[in-house]
């Protein structure tokens, strides 16, 4: 009776064993059109230097205002990080709801752009820590944005953060950086932090990227072992544009990421 129970508990090691790796195997198959696909900082400039900015969205973004709430989780005041922010409305809108705001952007057109377009007066910086960089400071409003690259930025220079509104950056940094990427997004995170991330989901086979695709399995891999993973929204995004792009559907998912320890 015992032996015949040791081989059951066998079995479905092996049987588990082999769904992860069938799993795994899947979701490497998934990424690999993408996989070697790379954007230089100098590319995301020149897009923003020649308004190729398809991505930015002139309102506050429907995934963010639909899950704010539990975002906030009832907090005031909480400190919100904006990884490549661009020039994102969203920011204002927090700030104007009394929440703190830091935004990191390689463009420096875009983060001036972001100030003069919501009609906001602002102080320019050195950054002493990171060589290069410039921070630059809304009067009204507590708003910073750090003009750097994301992996020279820690938690040294603004501490962590109560949130964190990722709708644009995992799907745009490239796709051999994402557990450097993870790593960074997982040290800002402070013990009761609420992380919202907004990925996409598309035939890799037929868009290059960016927008790159993300599926839910690396979400789980980049983020479960530190994280509780919880998605919350899952819409057909698909419009004129991205048919433009060659794609015949497409999904947006929002997931809100917790540290496990809170």
């Amino acid at each position: 009776m015992q032996e015949s129970h040791f081989v059951l508990l066998l079995l479905c090691a092996l049987l588990l064993d082999a769904a992860s790796s069938w799993g795994q195997d899947n979701v490497t198959a998934m990424l690999e059109p993408q996989a070697d696909r790379v954007m230089a900082l100098g590319e995301w400039e020149e897009r923003w230097q020649e308004d190729r900015i398809g991505f930015h969205q002139p309102h506050v973004h429907k995934m963010l205002e639909n899950n704010v709430d539990k975002v906030l989780a009832g907090r005031t005041g909480v400190g919100f990080f904006f990884p490549l922010c661009g020039k994102a409305v969203d920011m204002k809108w927090l700030a104007d709801m009394g929440h703190s705001v830091v935004g990191v952007e390689i463009s420096e057109k875009a983060i001036k752009q972001f100030f003069e377009e919501n009609n906001l007066t602002y102080s320019e910086e050195p950054v002493a820590a990171i060589p290069g960089a410039k921070v630059y400071k809304s009067s009204e409003k507590n708003i910073s944005l750090y003009q750097c690259d994301l992996y020279s930025f820690s938690s040294s220079i603004e501490g962590q953060f109560g949130a964190i509104w990722d709708r644009g950056a995992l799907v745009a940094i490239n796709p051999r950086d994402r557990e450097k990427y993870a790593s960074l997004i997982v040290s800002l995170m402070a013990k009761d932090c609420r992380y919202l991330l907004d990925t996409l989901l598309y035939n890799p086979e037929l868009y290059k990227g960016p927008p790159f695709l993300v599926p839910d399995e690396q979400v789980q891999s980049l983020f479960g072992s530190s994280c509780d993973i919880e998605r919350l929204q899952s819409v057909d995004a698909f419009t004129d544009r991205h048919r433009g792009w060659g794609l015949d559907y497409l999904t947006e998912n929002v997931h809100l990421i917790t540290p496990k320890n809170s």
